[in-house]
């Protein structure tokens, strides 16, 4: 094999590792961004209710994740009228994963609340046992 050949398969090598390295961080990056839109489920469905989840994958916007989901009684029983309803978060973030922004099929949730929600919720050792991704039956419950 001729030293140019040698070169270019070493590049070649090169892009390879270094492409598959970025999309290792990009998948980590966006597993950890699922979660956090998941673990906000809990704190925004109502008292007495458990969420069931149906969808969580890429949002609308770049670097967003939806959750799609429906509401439970505390038995896990749909509530009246949840069979042909869809509930959903969007959940924007930022370049790495602090959330920018959250929205709910009733509208955007405000700054201070969003603050409050990362601050004393989604950081903590609760939100992260309340993950509905993480229960065995798929429900976050309250």
């Amino acid at each position: 094999m001729s030293p140019a050949a040698r070169r270019a398969l070493l590049a070649l090598g090169l892009a390879l590792g270094w492409l598959a390295a970025g999309f290792g961080c990009d998948t980590a990056t966006d597993a950890r961004r699922a979660a956090l839109c998941r673990r906000a489920l809990p704190a925004l469905v109502p008292e007495g209710t458990t969420a069931r989840l149906l969808r969580v994958g890429p949002g609308a916007g770049p670097r967003s994740v939806r959750v799609d989901y429906r509401l439970a009684d505390a038995g896990g029983a749909l509530l009246k009228g949840e069979e042909a309803r869809v509930r959903f978060l969007g959940c924007a973030f930022g370049p790495g994963t602090e959330m920018t922004g959250l929205t709910t099929e009733r509208g955007p949730v405000n700054g201070a609340s969003l603050y409050l929600l990362r601050r004393y919720f989604l950081e903590t050792p609760d939100a992260e046992a309340a993950d509905p991704g993480k229960s065995s039956d798929g429900a976050a419950k309250r």
